[in-house]
């Protein structure tokens, strides 16, 4: 079976889209509780100014308190060299940093046009190394803009090059707005791979905006992608994008993956439990998700057989 890693960013992706701060003894409860059902990677936060996002406030705290938490791989978002500093500092095992496809989107994200994130990436990707900790470029916005429109393959191309050059190890292909399709998503996948390698590219970052996050999952695996960002309960999408609601339900891309009999290592019943973690700390905040209402399928065999 092949062995797929679905990454957690519900504690950032999810929490900086809603109005409220989650108390930090229950985002320690998630982390632990998500972790302890099989989930190997979780975004914990992002270093971000507190005066931007204060639902952020407390990540290098929640850092210190999931690097104790054996097996678990420790993410943050960084917006510039300054955060990578901050996160560095944290004790984090690896850091994002948003790289908007859309100078439009780039500009209104982290004020910056994309000369100027390619020197942040070039300075983050120094500190990274430096601090032995992994280093990733999400490339956002790359299936389309909701303020600047469709955006150029060939411009993520050759942005992805751009990233490559100045220092990324990885690279995430971000559905920021929810406009990606299964055809688009095989066909930009080939062409990022093709400009800076097979190894580089790995991760899906997908929303559900429009319904197809989980199609979309599946033309990322056909192409080979063995990385997917998803967040509990479908919480989250970008706070400076329009219309960018509905992040990947991690729940119901377990339950696909391991139907499907891909190896993800989340025991799905112990993830649905975590949902009563979110829904009594942060009350009437909707949460999304076919499975928790629909309820767990029988076994392969059982299906089969019936």
């Amino acid at each position: 079976m092949t062995d797929i890693l679905v990454s957690e960013v519900g504690p950032r992706d999810g929490l900086q889209s809603i109005s409220r701060v989650m108390p930090l003894d229950a985002k320690k409860d998630w982390i632990a509780a998500e972790a302890a059902a099989g989930v190997r990677e979780i975004e914990v936060g992002s270093f971000v100014p507190p005066s931007l996002l204060p639902q952020m406030a407390d990540t290098a705290e929640l850092v210190a308190f999931a690097r104790g938490i054996e097996g678990l791989n420790v993410v943050a978002l960084v917006p510039n060299a300054k955060g990578a500093e901050r996160a560095a500092e944290a004790g984090v095992h690896a850091i994002s940093i948003p790289f908007s496809m859309s100078e439009t989107h780039s500009l209104k994200n982290v004020r910056k046009d994309h000369p100027a994130m390619l020197a942040e990436i070039a300075e983050a990707a120094t500190i990274a190394k430096s601090a032995g900790i992994h280093f990733a470029v999400g490339l956002s916005t790359a299936f389309g803009c909701t303020m600047e429109g469709a955006v150029s393959e060939d411009q993520v191309v050759r942005l992805a090059e751009a990233a490559a050059a100045a220092g990324a190890q990885e690279f995430s292909l971000s559905d920021t707005t929810g406009y990606a399709d299964p055809a688009q998503v095989r066909r930009l996948v080939r062409k990022v791979r093709a400009a800076v390698g097979a190894d580089r590219m790995t991760t899906l970052h997908l929303h559900n905006t429009r319904g197809l996050g989980l199609a979309n999952v599946v033309a990322g695996l056909e192409e080979g992608i063995t990385t997917f960002d998803a967040s509990l309960g479908g919480l989250g999408g970008c706070p400076f994008a329009p219309g960018a609601s509905g992040n990947l339900v991690t729940e119901d891309l377990v339950l696909m993956l391991n139907a499907m009999g891909l190896k993800t290592g989340i025991d799905l019943e112990k993830l649905l439990e975590v949902r009563a973690i979110l829904a009594e700390a942060l009350p009437g905040e909707p949460l999304y998700g076919f499975t928790p209402d629909a309820g767990l399928m029988l076994d392969y065999n059982q299906r089969t057989a019936a």
